[in-house]
């Protein structure tokens, strides 16, 4: 009896045993490629942007070397500016959001800034004066010392078969870093570049930091214990105390607490961002593995939304997303009487099997202050719509702030439709009928809100 059972049974467990091992080798592979194509997408940011800092260095030459009423100055100015704008996507793409490098994101913020409201002037009329030419001279010799570093750690990732998937890990194990070219070498670039000093940008860019400085400065300081009880809140965690607190950005006008919730129980770690002023959440990320997408998008911008009000964010509106690897990252604006507010945006990670919120990027938001009084549309959307190509099919309309070219707020009629085969959305301004913006729209743009 026992025998016969054995032989029934024991062919049965063997295939369940082998299809639990194939399971687990298939998800395992799974995995690693996931891990794999992460980093590649990191070491081509890094390269790239390594590559992008020895060009911007070259083309601060080359528009040193000709006159300064010289023809040359426009296209070397918008030359620059791409050119930063280009190393600025790279540096997000890198995982660097918990490392120190706010001074060279703000340099390369400024550097864009500069170069991209001098090139728009008519420079034939107004050339580079003596202090911009200054400028642009100390640039050039920063842009060496810079370029010069990040050299330094591309060897030493090349010569080492350094991975940024391990810098990643490390900094969201909030353990300190320990020889790491990668981090070091990134620290030690970010502190040279905060021993710099200050330069004259001109009075545009002085006026668009000071705007950003004095809208960031709301609230009353927390204590790094009032930052762990808020976290602690957030997190559901009993124990205040547990937590790890870590100040940034010590004596600026935008310092905050980093709030770290070790893994514990085969869980992920999470962590959590809150200004020094005010105590308001700027920063949150849970990581954790999302194997399927069970949920929609219009489910999962419900939920990011749901998240946003319950947090304090007020009224916002999803504006645009991008899906990778069964996770929605859902960009939100704010809304006050029926104007959407494009410069107040904020993004959240949202988890497509079950609607977990996995992260949160508010730092744009927070920067923008209380929302003054918006004022209404000289034009009605009737006489707005005059201005519109007449094939240009007409699908919604509504009020909208953007900012335009030259980074000024604008109250325009924004209107999605469509026309030649393609999806738009076109922005004209209140006052005129102007043209102030004009965006192709993607499937992944269209997040209903």
């Amino acid at each position: 009896m026992y025998q016969r059972l054995s032989a029934v049974l024991f062919p049965i467990a063997a295939v369940l045993l082998a299809g639990t091992v194939l399971w687990g080798y298939q998800e395992h592979q799974e995995k690693n490629r996931i891990l794999v194509k992460a980093e590649n997408q990191y070491q081509r940011a890094f390269h790239d942007l390594s590559y992008h800092m020895d060009q911007l260095h070259e083309e601060l030459g080359n528009t040193l070397a000709v006159s300064s009423r010289s023809n040359f100055h426009r296209k070397g100015l918008i030359n620059l500016w791409r050119l930063t704008s280009q190393a600025q996507s790279e540096v997000n793409q890198l995982p660097l959001t918990l490392m120190p490098f706010h001074e060279t994101e703000s340099l390369l913020a400024n550097i864009a800034a500069f170069t991209y409201k001098t090139a728009m002037r008519d420079l034939a009329k107004q050339p580079l004066s003596d202090q911009e030419m200054k400028v642009l001279t100390t640039l050039y010799e920063r842009s060496k010392e810079i370029k010069n570093d990040l050299r330094k750690v591309q060897e030493a990732v090349l010569e080492k078969h350094l991975l940024w998937m391990d810098v990643e890990m490390l900094l969201a194990s909030g353990e300190e870093a320990q020889d790491n070219d990668i981090i070091d070498g990134f620290k030690l670039m970010n502190k040279k570049v905060g021993e710099y000093g200050d330069l004259d940008w001109g009075p545009s860019v002085t006026a668009m930091n000071r705007r950003m400085a004095m809208k960031s400065v709301e609230g009353e300081p927390i204590a790094p214990e009032e930052a762990a009880a808020l976290a602690a809140k957030f997190f559901g965690a009993p124990d205040p105390g547990a937590l790890q607190v870590a100040e940034n950005g010590k004596d600026t006008d935008f310092a905050t607490y980093t709030v770290q919730l070790p893994a514990s129980g085969g869980s992920g770690g999470k962590q959590v961002e809150y200004t020094k002023r005010g105590g308001r959440l700027v920063y949150f990320l849970a990581e954790r593995d999302v194997a399927e997408t069970r949920i929609d998008i219009g489910e999962a911008a419900d939920a990011g939304k749901e998240f946003l009000a319950r947090h304090g964010f007020g009224e916002m509106k999803a504006v645009g997303y991008d899906a990778y690897n069964n996770v929605a990252s859902i960009m939100y604006a704010r809304t006050v009487d029926g104007v959407t507010i494009y410069p107040d945006k904020t993004t959240v990670k949202v988890a497509l099997d079950d609607g977990e919120i996995l992260g949160l990027s508010a730092a744009e938001l927070l920067r923008s202050g209380p929302r003054r009084e918006i004022g209404r549309p000289a034009m009605s959307e009737e006489q707005a719509r005059e201005y519109l190509n007449p094939n240009f099919r007409v699908e919604e309309a509504s009020p909208a702030l953007i900012l335009n070219d030259m980074e000024e707020e604008v109250l325009c009629w924004e209107f999605v439709g469509g026309i030649n085969g393609g999806k738009y959305r076109i922005y004209l301004n209140a006052d005129n009928g102007f043209e102030e913006k004009i965006e192709r729209i993607r499937d992944s743009d269209a997040a209903g809100g």
